[in-house]
């Protein structure tokens, strides 16, 4: 064989070797998820009444396929609660946390504290000081790990849709004189303090209380008839756990499917924005 043909032989060969090389599959990411019932919820959707086809942690995994979660959810714990059991979770080594807690800290009256406990390191007393112990434990794991920070969502009116005696008041008004906004404007403080990026979902316009829910079905005080009141007339009509109907049919399902927790719209909006976050700081996502 000619040089000449041997060489027309080893040029596309040559050209195959190159491509194989040079390509790289893309790293896979491991983000370990820390929250309440929001994220525990993504994993446990019968518990929603099977309301929700998809949480926020599966969404995101959905658009950005290299990514794996772990799933740190748990239900009705306050950053308190996670910060005294941080050592018992089994929170492993990872290269991207999230931390998404505050709604419960506030509910369960727990004082926010300010940005000198989180600094000060001052404990379990209040939500800034557990937040920094929830930080030093991510450290501990992986000091190079990006921490993502998470703002709560606004909420109205919660009712529990397995137990409608679970219930409580949205966040239109204050808490053991604290509003759900101080929780939110101090973990954007710590983020500001550590240079954290922050997902502020409680100032997003798209999941304003207004838009929590279309409305609450309640009965109308004069006449005992259902009718649908929109916030924020709805807040001012009684509701009886052990008489009256579910306040939240269906229909009424808007960014919450029960006042609270994020329905398939929320955590879409949800997700979003974490997605666009996560690609600014991981360029290859």
């Amino acid at each position: 064989m000619s040089n000449k043909n041997l060489k027309k032989l080893t040029r596309p060969l040559l050209f195959i070797l190159i491509i194989n090389f040079s390509f790289t599959p893309a790293k896979e990411i491991k983000w370990t998820a820390i929250g309440d019932s929001i994220t525990y919820l993504n994993n446990h959707l019968n518990e929603t009444g099977n309301r929700v086809k998809r949480g926020y942690l599966d969404r995101v995994k959905d658009r950005l396929p290299n990514i794996s979660y772990i799933n740190q959810g748990h239900n009705g714990w306050t950053t308190v609660g996670i910060a005294k059991e941080i050592n018992k979770l089994g929170i492993v080594q990872s290269d991207l946390y999230s931390v998404f807690l505050g709604t419960n800290d506030w509910w369960a009256g727990i004082p926010v504290g300010s940005l000198n406990d989180y600094i000060n390191n001052t404990g379990t007393g209040t939500t800034c000081g557990a937040y920094r112990i929830i930080i030093d434990k991510i450290r501990s794991l992986n000091p190079n790990a990006k921490i993502v920070v998470i703002t709560p969502i606004q909420r109205n009116d919660f009712v529990y849709i397995a137990d409608a005696n679970n219930n409580a008041f949205g966040s239109y008004q204050a808490k053991n004189g604290q509003t759900l906004e101080m929780f939110a404007n101090a973990i954007i403080e710590i983020a500001k303090h550590e240079n954290f990026p922050v997902v502020d979902l409680y100032h997003n316009r798209k999941l304003k209380l207004e838009k929590a829910v279309k409305f609450k079905r309640l009965k109308n005080p004069s006449t005992g008839a259902y009718q649908n009141y929109q916030y924020p007339e709805s807040a001012s009509i009684p509701f009886d756990p052990k008489k009256d109907d579910y306040p939240y049919p269906l229909d009424a399902v808007k960014m919450t499917y029960d006042g609270l927790h994020p329905s398939d719209q929320g955590n879409k909006v949800i997700a979003g924005n974490l997605v666009k976050l996560f690609k600014r700081h991981y360029p290859g996502l």
